[in-house]
């Protein structure tokens, strides 16, 4: 349970023995790597190292240009986003314009092949990280919540109510027009006797009720019938049907997961600080979202309004970032496809990214991923965020909040028991980082 925080998405892979078909593809991937260098060798000799300089430069600044942009308003934003639209085609151009344009996109071809096989290698005896299954009876007296306006009607859509219904449930239906407390629904249901609590509804909506069961250790079922189902993504549900979720009420198994916790608030997939908390929370931004951002983002990136924060986990200290995500158990950088995604919901951590970028040179920084000095990323049981003002901007699984400064974070293990159908998608399998350092080690074993 993590008093020293530690480097989230690490593999802890090396050393480990692996299989011959392993041990070939990594070869193949080094000799596919070795093609891509070949060719740019052999069709642009020494100016090879003249064209990855390009390259490289044409990438750095056009991620400077970016944060101009972003954090400048006026005419500055309008050169500034010119050129980062037209530098990359400049560059392209510049490869053409050397008749060597060909050789660049086939040595990026075949080094995102090399990677594509290096990572398959890396990967291939790693199974899904997944919470064990217990054993689970139906329950007696279920009680659902559902938004019909969530995920753009899908509980009307998917004939949730009556499928509910037909299976014992009982199905309070939220009324648009008059907003209701679900927190308080749930209590009621309890106090009722009811022996199972569940939502379909937004991940907003399945935090409060999960509180709900969570503190009467009652099971709970998620309906995926929100926008983006982020929550029923990382428990393996089918985000397509919601319906087959309500499989679980008939021949179900029972997870057993964390929970965040900020004050006493429950989230079930992160608690955001910084610049976007801080852009939510204005009345525009529900009307006009993209506008309300660009016309915030500036004064907001550069510190000249909203609160300075200070992050702390444990030992470690972020100073004055702009943007932090405290998510409940840590999201997976290292694959572009999972990118939003937890392997796994029962690891005892908080994950924590920590963004502060000051100046384009910072922002050409990000480009090295999670080598980049602007870029944290920690895991703990415990974290802090301090603020020079009296109360700091949080979004709670997407709900816009202000909260009393400091605002702790804690992770509560094993808190939720979640029933899922035990016929269901399943959790994507977490890739590894790609890391050609341990692809050759994995080369070189007999």
């Amino acid at each position: 349970m993590g008093g020293s925080p530690k480097p989230a998405g690490t593999s802890g892979t090396a050393g480990r023995p692996r299989s011959a078909a392993q041990r070939w593809a990594a070869r193949l991937a080094l000799l596919v790597a070795a093609a891509a260098i070949a060719l740019l060798l052999a069709s642009a000799g020494v100016r090879s190292l003249a064209l990855l300089g390009v390259g490289a430069a044409g990438l750095a600044v056009t991620a400077a240009a970016l944060w101009w942009a972003l954090s400048r308003h006026g005419l500055a934003r309008a050169l500034a986003a010119a050129l980062a639209a037209l530098l990359p085609l400049a560059v392209l151009g510049s490869y053409a314009t050397v008749g060597l344009l060909w050789a660049v996109l086939a040595t990026l071809a075949l080094w995102v092949v090399a990677a594509l096989i290096g990572r398959a290698a890396l990967g291939a005896d790693r199974t899904p990280a997944a919470p064990r299954q217990h054993p689970a009876a139906p329950p007696t007296a279920p009680f659902l919540i559902m938004n019909p306006r969530s995920g753009g009607g899908k509980v009307g859509r998917f004939d949730l109510v009556a499928k509910a219904r037909a299976l014992g449930a009982e199905v309070a239906v939220l009324d648009p027009a008059h907003p209701q407390d679900v927190a308080e629904l749930a209590r009621g249901a309890v106090a009722r006797g009811a022996d199972l609590l569940g939502v379909a509804g937004g991940d907003g909506t399945q935090a409060l009720v999960a509180g709900v069961a969570a503190r009467h250790g009652l099971p709970f079922l998620v309906i995926s019938a929100g926008t983006r189902n982020h929550f029923a993504m990382d428990l393996g549900l089918d985000r397509d049907d919601p319906s087959t979720c309500l499989d679980a009420l008939t021949d179900g198994v029972e997870l057993r997961i964390d929970l965040g916790l900020i004050g006493e608030r429950v989230f079930v997939n992160n608690a955001s600080f910084g610049v976007y908390a801080a852009v939510v929370q204005s009345p525009a931004y529900r009307d006009d979202k993209v506008h309300t951002i660009l016309r915030e983002l500036p004064d907001l990136l550069t510190h000249q309004v909203g609160p300075r924060l200070t992050v702390s986990a444990g030992d470690s200290v972020i100073d004055a970032p702009q943007g932090v995500l405290i998510s409940n158990n840590p999201y997976q950088l290292g694959d572009a496809a999972g990118l939003g995604r937890r392997a796994r919901l029962d690891s005892g951590v908080l994950g924590v990214i920590g963004i502060k970028v000051d100046n384009a040179a910072q922002a050409a920084g990000l480009l090295r991923g999670g080598h980049a000095r602007g870029l944290t990323l920690l895991t703990n049981s415990e974290v802090v965020v301090d603020s020079d003002a009296p109360d700091v901007p949080v979004g709670v699984d997407g709900e816009a909040l202000q909260l009393p400064s400091p605002v702790t974070c804690r992770i509560a293990p094993g808190a939720l028991r979640v029933r899922v159908p035990r016929e269901r998608p399943g959790v994507p399998e977490a890739k590894p980082r790609m890391d050609w350092r341990e692809l050759g080690r994995l080369a070189l074993q007999k």
